[in-house]
């Protein structure tokens, strides 16, 4: 019997998830009746391959079988099993305990004519250099040693292994499905992302900013150590219902209108807004993003606005009113009348599929490989499944986002169906509990299987009450927080950098003069977190611990205002402890698991404060913290564990 596969997403509908050159656990429950000792073999492949590779599985307890898989190739594994009654090792572990209880003589003969015959099957089954081998052990059986001399050689562990590779698998069973892992590249699992508008980076008031302007921000950009700089839409904006300042209805001839009200006489989807540049000066910048670490990530919104030429070229695309006209967004009460949704259940819908398809593909032939996909969960879900099927298929490399503030149902299906990161609730989780709970869940199996969390502490579209009125603390903390919490974080940068905090209305979450209604110009702040960010970065390259989130715990601490954790990789680990009020200076101890540490109750070790460069000698789990909120509301630690010794403690020191 063969079941309790692990990984495993659905039962096997979706694969699971891994990253080029991960080293993949592969287990599954295998069993069979009676006491006999079984073997198992794992089978996997890269999808460029037509045959197998076996790799031998390990028993765990409670017929539990692991074998390890590198997956060192972009694209789909397939994994299965295969089981067997081992009847030599059987015959083995049993021989031993009868030599072990004193049997001997022609019982013990007996026993070894079993053997032999089993010997003789093998070396028949075997390759040339196995069998040769396997002769000399059938010479020393036919031999005239008495038994109790000929049963000294069957104790080699070079016997077992050539028996095990030569076994009998007459009635073996094979799993019948091939299980999917799909690789993804490393930055689908580690990357920090930086938002700007393109037409807010003018060098002087008054101008419409370029892709030019961008490429200038770009060394400002990699100082601060982002790997991936995220532009809203670049494309036409239509003018009919274009939204004023605040979303208000009533425009200048001068509002640039919402980047997300796409399309215009200058074209749709494909096209460039004029006042950018050209589809050449966007090759350059995302050439001159490359090469210096960053890739370019491209907003996709699947919306048109009124003036979007597939209005008139396609108009079967769009719900129509009784009156005749084309139905604009909504979310009772808010209307959206600069935007047309696509309606996904007209009748030419392999039409629509087909050419949105090919929006995505005429981004990647123009240099792009990472998409931020606007509201994936108002579009048919079957949809997304497909279309990042068919573009992952020519391009394994290309990484999507998925802005799902959705359901978590919906949000983990997106993740299923193909989205390499999402967007979280990590915005509205602001208590230890809250912070603790949600983490806990989204980055273990079985959810972490699938899932990719990218925390962003604030958007264009998100101001939440914790900054509005936490300060510059607040700032500080939901920093710290998205990018040690998890391994994909990223700001909307310019209002972020600021500590921007002035909503449109209470209790709302818009910003006031938001950015996505008219152009701003960031002129340098006195006071900004550009140079705290840029550490906060730096800390994250240099620690793999925090580059990715499988090994993330949580310790307890003695104040609900406190936060603890850690992650581990290799022989260190790093620490965070982060005060959550951003009025308050907050103390107490915390309560370390050493077991997660891998640290020695009875020895001292040293933690490393990485923001400060202090150095500390902690002993035991219990140890005492205070944190102001106004100064540095976090500590990030990085623990040594190699101290074996009080030299090598002094060493370390």
């Amino acid at each position: 019997m063969i079941e309790g596969v692990s990984p495993l997403v659905d039962d096997g509908r979706f694969p699971a998830k891994r990253l080029v050159g991960d080293i993949v656990q592969i287990e599954a429950d295998i069993f069979a009746d009676g006491h006999d000792l079984l073997a198992a073999v794992m089978l996997h492949r890269h999808e460029s391959e037509s045959e197998m590779t076996e790799t031998p599985m390990v028993p765990l307890v409670n017929d539990r079988w692991r074998a390890e898989m590198t997956v060192d190739r972009l694209g789909f594994y397939f994994f299965s099993f295969e089981g067997w009654i081992d009847h030599f090792a059987t015959w083995h572990r049993d021989l031993r305990k009868r030599v072990d209880a004193g049997v001997t003589g022609n019982d013990l003969d007996v026993q070894l004519r079993i053997g032999l015959g089993m010997l003789r099957a093998a070396a028949a089954r075997s390759t040339d250099r196995n069998r040769k081998r396997l002769d000399e052990y059938i010479k020393g059986l036919e031999g005239s040693d008495a038994p109790e001399e000929k049963v000294l050689d069957l104790w080699s562990g070079e016997l077992v292994e050539l028996m095990r590779r030569n076994a009998e698998r007459k009635f073996a069973t094979r799993d019948a499905t091939e299980h999917a892992i799909e690789v993804d590249p490393p930055r689908a699992g580690f990357s920090t992302w930086y938002e700007l508008f393109p037409r807010s980076t003018a060098s002087e008031a008054g101008r419409h900013g370029t892709f030019r302007d961008v490429e200038a921000q770009l060394p400002r950009v990699a100082r601060m150590g982002f790997d991936v700089l995220y532009l809203p839409p670049i494309h036409p904006i239509g003018t009919t219902f274009r939204k004023g300042p605040n979303n208000t209805a009533s425009t200048e001839a001068s509002d640039p209108g919402s980047p997300w009200a796409i399309g215009a006489k200058d074209g749709g989807h494909k096209a460039i807004h004029p006042d950018l540049g050209t589809l050449e000066d966007f090759r350059r910048l995302v050439e001159a993003a490359r090469s210096r670490g960053i890739e370019l990530a491209m907003d996709v919104a699947f919306q048109a606005s009124p003036d979007h030429p597939y209005v008139t070229e396609h108009d079967e695309w769009f719900q129509k009113r009784p009156d005749g006209t084309i139905q604009y967004a909504e979310n009772p009460p808010k209307k959206y009348q600069d935007i047309y949704p696509f309606h996904f259940e007209t009748d030419a819908w392999t039409d629509l599929w087909k050419e949105l398809c090919g929006i995505f593909r005429f981004w990647i032939d123009n240099g792009v490989r990472v998409f931020r996909v606007d509201n994936p969960h108002t579009k048919p879900l079957p949809f997304w499944h497909w279309v990042i099927r068919t573009v992952k298929k020519h391009h394994p490399d290309v990484i999507f986002l998925a802005e799902a503030f959705t359901r978590p149902k919906i949000m983990y299906w997106l993740a299923k169906a193909g989205f390499s990161q999402s967007y979280t609730y990590f915005a509205w989780r602001n208590t230890k509990y809250e912070l603790t709970e949600y983490f806990e869940r989204i980055t273990k199996p079985p959810v972490s299987d699938f899932f990719r969390p990218n925390a962003w502490p604030n958007t264009p579209d998100i101001l939440p009450e914790y900054l509005q009125y936490g300060g510059r603390p607040a700032f500080v903390i939901r920093l710290m927080l998205a990018a040690t919490l998890s391994s994909n974080y990223g700001i909307y940068g310019p209002a972020f950098e600021r500590f921007i905090s002035d909503a449109r209305d209470p209790g709302g979450e818009e910003y006031r003069d938001s950015e996505k209604y008219e152009i701003k110009r960031w002129s340098p702040a006195d006071d900004d977190l550009t140079e705290l960010i840029a550490v906060v970065n730096r800390i994250r390259r240099q620690n793999p611990a925090l580059q990715q989130n499988t090994t993330l715990a949580f310790h307890e601490t003695t104040n609900d205002e406190i936060l603890c954790y850690s992650k581990s990789a290799g022989d260190e680990s790093v620490l965070m402890i982060v005060n959550v009020d951003p009025h308050n200076t907050q103390a107490g101890y915390v309560e370390l698991d050493l077991t997660a540490l891998n640290l020695d109750a009875n020895r001292p070790f040293q933690v490393h404060e990485l923001l400060s460069g202090a150095r500390y000698t902690w002993h035991g789990p219990r140890n005492y913290v205070k944190l102001d909120p106004n100064v540095v509301p976090a500590h990030i630690f990085r623990i040594r564990r190699k101290v074996r010794s009080e030299q090598d403690f002094e060493y370390f020191l």
